[in-house]
């Protein structure tokens, strides 16, 4: 063989060794890198995951933190409301039994409860129809609410010499107030009386065991018809 051909085979044996050695290192570094690359991507989405884990639990813990401080809010302002409703309520009541004892008042503003309706004794014909006041001679008698003046004079302004002199009111809600034993009376039947308005000085006229107002509430104008009275004014707001 000439020396030329063997040298060049030579020289091209040599170029493709060191060719699959280039190659071979190539493969090599490929696949080193390859498998560090996908170490990395795994790696690189786990701690995208547990990231995105975390964020989600904290949102989670935030959103729970606010359902329970609005849920606190919300009972706080269910109380107050309620409490407000109790208030007005409370009050709504005050001012309708502050009207309503208003519009009725006691006969006598200094006393002491003496006969009370439905005692029975010898005093009386069957049993005690009205409610009597321990007053002194004198004392002022007003009217316990506005109406029109029915019966008024002595004998019991017509019910008999047991009351002595007597008034008899007659009243809106058809009701009628009854004063005896005065010893003085500034009325006369017809005329129209405001709750409060002095219309007698009390007595101890008739058949009376000393100085008091007998007062009697009705549902006429006449003697048998009296109801309790001290009730009927309770349920009016006073208190007797």
């Amino acid at each position: 063989m000439p020396k030329f051909d063997m040298f060049s085979r030579a020289r091209s044996s040599s170029v493709r060794t060191r060719r699959n050695a280039v190659v071979a290192a190539g493969l090599g570094a490929s696949m080193v890198l390859g498998t560090a690359g996908v170490a990395f991507a795994v790696e690189g989405t786990a701690a995208t995951a547990v990231e995105k884990q975390a964020e989600v639990q904290a949102k989670a813990a935030a959103s729970a933190k606010k359902a329970a401080a609005d849920a606190k809010k919300a009972a706080a302002d269910a109380k107050k409301a309620a409490a407000v409703k109790k208030a007005a309520k409370a009050a709504t009541a005050k001012k309708a039994a502050a009207k309503k004892a208003a519009s009725w008042m006691k006969p006598v503003q200094h006393y002491t409860l003496s006969a009370t309706y439905g005692k029975g004794g010898s005093m009386w014909a069957s049993k005690h129809s009205g409610q009597d006041f321990a007053v002194p001679v004198g004392t002022a008698v007003d009217a316990v609410h506005g109406g029109t003046v029915v019966k008024a004079g002595p004998n019991g302004a017509g019910d008999g010499p047991a009351y002595g002199n007597a008034i008899v009111v007659k009243h809106d809600n058809n009701t009628y107030s009854q004063y005896a034993h005065l010893s003085k009376i500034n009325v006369y039947p017809g005329q129209q009386v405001k709750t409060g308005q002095r219309i007698a000085l009390s007595g101890n006229t008739g058949n009376s065991s000393g100085p008091h107002l007998h007062f009697e509430i009705r549902t006429t104008p006449n003697y048998g018809t009296a109801i309790n009275p001290v009730m009927f004014l309770r349920s009016e707001g006073l208190s007797v």
